[in-house]
């Protein structure tokens, strides 16, 4: 096949009345937050509802959306962003895109109005479908996005700024424009973590996306039977491609809003779910639940649930161990990967390779691996640190519209710079350390530069700079070493107190009050930073901590 719209099509023929997709809500107890205050990937739900859709209901939406589009005159290569949370809407708009020969272009639903404009901006979006979370973020930008010709509202109450989507597909014809794509076809841009404060543009074709659902089903052998709980959000490459293993053969799957313990027990009960996939705060907290007694196992169905598995942050291995004892039966892998290489599975665990957990693993499906040295070419001799090179079919085409950032990345023709280092045991791959600063807390990337920008806007800090730290529930935390301005004074309290004007996610989870070192062109030393306060080699850390 050469695009993903085409399995989509035939998983309507095949197997239309069967569920597709199924969304789960369920109710916070009444505790509402703000966008700002969002953990991790969790909703904040005030009522519990259970929606679902077939496969043919799926392929229609998509279809509609698709002609939609055509009708408007959008075109093949132009740009469609989509900011919603987890939904059933969500993947038939992607599909709806793509059938259209229009790229998608998913959004980070914490991005604040300024990263939503700069990514819109940066992308060439001309269409922007989002939902009722972001009205107040997209009114901020509405009339400074001239190229977006369309905002479309998925939503009850369209606001006067925007297109009400459900009235407008709902007029549309529902069989499928028949658009020809091919796998070199641009077919979505994804935005990944940079160490300028703002996410770099990663331009997939359909060969790439293609190729990350025969990884993901190599990987871990998803029948039609199966069915996968979905909890992570949707824009991310992670979520979706380990989806793709389940959509590759038509098998249902669970999108769930809300992490707690109890949720995800429950949902795997009560949808009879096989395959679930963690991050690892919420695989501790699972088991912290279970250890407390909140969540008795005893209450629910779960001798169908065959695998777990956790990417997105290293594992510690103690983590795993205390999983097995709860878990026996339970077949367990982690991936790797980053969105320049349409997500996990680049490198994998496997399945039969238990006993070497805490190495990422060795080369999934389709890829090629190797660890070079400082010119991003050449192998390190055998044991050696270097850093982790990837070659295989979801390698990306390129950063959109910046070729100095394709060049630093691609070195050599087909192979890709991961930017984390890494060295080969007994032939499986351990992650030591990262090469760029971007911090990962609990699966998200964290951007230092934005962060430290925040800060420096008190009145009160001279200087300021952020790095990663071990912790033993998210991997690393943000940590702010804040130099105060002479004569002047604050608190740890009072730092924190400004910082709510960060979303929660964003938040530094420590504060040091100590001299930045800087070097003579005045970069701050993050090096000598991270040995100064235990952060070097905090991958290798990571791995060791006591889950």
């Amino acid at each position: 096949m050469n695009n993903l719209t085409e399995i989509l099509e035939r998983n309507a023929l095949e197997w239309g009345d069967d569920v597709a997709l199924v969304e789960i809500d369920t109710p916070d107890n009444g505790k509402h937050r703000t966008w700002k205050e969002a953990d991790l990937v969790e909703s904040v739900p005030d009522r519990a509802y259970r929606k679902e859709l077939t496969w043919k209901e799926f392929d229609e939406k998509a279809n509609r959306f698709a002609n939609f589009l055509l009708s408007r005159g959008y075109k093949k290569g132009d740009k469609v962003a989509i900011l919603l949370m987890n939904c059933l809407e969500w993947l038939p708009i992607y599909f709806g895109v793509l059938k259209a020969g229009c790229m998608a272009v998913p959004l980070n639903f914490r991005y604040t109005a300024d990263e939503i404009k700069y990514c819109l901006d940066l992308a060439d979006a001309e269409a922007l479908v989002f939902g009722p979370e972001f009205i107040g973020r997209v009114e901020q930008i509405a009339d400074q996005m001239p190229k977006v010709k369309a905002r479309l509202y998925v939503g009850e109450d369209c606001p006067v700024f925007a297109e009400s989507y459900y009235s407008l597909v709902k007029l549309c014809i529902a069989t499928s424009p028949a658009i020809p794509m091919f796998p070199e076809d641009e077919a979505a841009i994804y935005f990944s973590s940079g160490t300028t404060g703002f996410p770099k543009a990663i331009v997939l074709q359909h060969r790439c996306l293609i190729h990350s659902c025969k990884v993901e089903q190599a990987h871990h052998g998803q029948k039609k039977e199966d069915t996968f709980l979905c909890i992570p959000p949707l824009y991310h490459t992670g979520a979706k491609m380990h989806w793709f293993g389940s959509f590759l053969v038509g098998g249902k799957s669970v999108l769930l809003k809300g992490v707690k313990p109890e949720w995800i027990i429950r949902a795997v009960s009560e949808e009879r779910c096989t395959i679930v996939w963690l991050l690892v705060p919420w695989a501790q907290d699972i088991l912290d639940a279970i250890d407390r007694g909140d969540v008795k196992l005893s209450d629910y169905k779960l001798d169908q649930w065959r695998l777990m598995h956790i990417g997105a942050q290293p594992v510690p291995p103690s983590l795993i161990k205390r999983w097995k004892k709860v878990f026996p039966h339970h077949d367990y892998d982690t991936n790797y990967g980053l969105s320049e290489s349409t997500g996990p599975g680049a490198v994998h665990l496997g399945v039969e390779n238990i006993e070497h957990v805490g190495a990422i693993g060795i080369a999934g499906y389709g890829w090629e691996t190797k660890i070079v040295g400082s010119d991003g070419v050449t192998p390190v001799k055998p044991g050696e640190v270097g850093e982790l090179a990837l070659k295989g079919p979801g390698v990306m085409k390129e950063y959109y519209k910046n070729p100095q950032a394709t060049a630093e990345i691609k070195k050599e023709p087909g192979w890709l710079l991961t930017g984390d280092m890494a060295e080969e045991k007994d032939g499986f791959i351990y992650l030591v350390d990262r090469a760029k600063d971007v911090i990962i807390t609990g699966g998200e990337n964290l951007y230092p530069v934005q962060i430290e920008d925040f800060i420096r806007a008190n009145a009160a800090v001279k200087d300021v700079a952020v790095i990663g730290l071990p912790d033993a529930r998210l991997g690393e935390i943000a940590a702010a070493i804040v130099s105060v301005k002479e004569g002047m004074s604050l608190t740890e309290q009072q730092l924190n107190d400004f910082c709510l004007g960060l979303p929660r996610y964003k938040r530094p989870r420590k504060i040091i009050f100590a001299d930045v070192p800087r070097n003579p062109t005045g970069k701050i030393e993050k090096p000598k930073l991270r040995k100064m306060y235990g952060a070097t080699g905090l991958v290798a850390k990571q791995n060791e901590i006591d889950g």
